[in-house]
């Protein structure tokens, strides 16, 4: 009797798609591309060396529009300027005033 040989079967390969740079959750943020907003007042100043500006600013187009929300912008930035967002979900957290280093209450 002659042996037979089993032939494995090869499993179909998956071909693996080589995600693209960015963060978690960023594909969401390219979904309506960019979104225009007006800067309607300058809050505060933040970061350890003040370099991050924080503002309030109104959204002008898309599905949050006429929305009013704080955002964290990075350099030279006045009232009436026009910011474009990649996103317009997640409002900046407040920036803590009174608050000094060393105090106890």
């Amino acid at each position: 009797m002659a042996k037979t040989q089993k032939v494995k079967e090869k499993k179909p390969e998956k071909k693996q798609e080589k995600k693209q740079g960015g963060s978690k959750g960023s594909e969401r943020l390219t979904e309506e591309g960019v979104v225009p907003a007006i800067v309607e007042a300058v809050i505060a100043r933040t970061g350890t060396r003040g370099e991050i500006t924080q503002v309030r600013c109104k959204i002008l187009q898309g599905k949050n529009r006429g929305k009013s929300m704080r955002r964290n912008v990075c350099g030279p930035i006045d009232k009436r300027d026009i910011l474009m967002l990649r996103e317009t979900e997640i409002e900046a957290r407040r920036v803590m005033k009174g608050i000094k280093r060393g105090s106890t209450n």
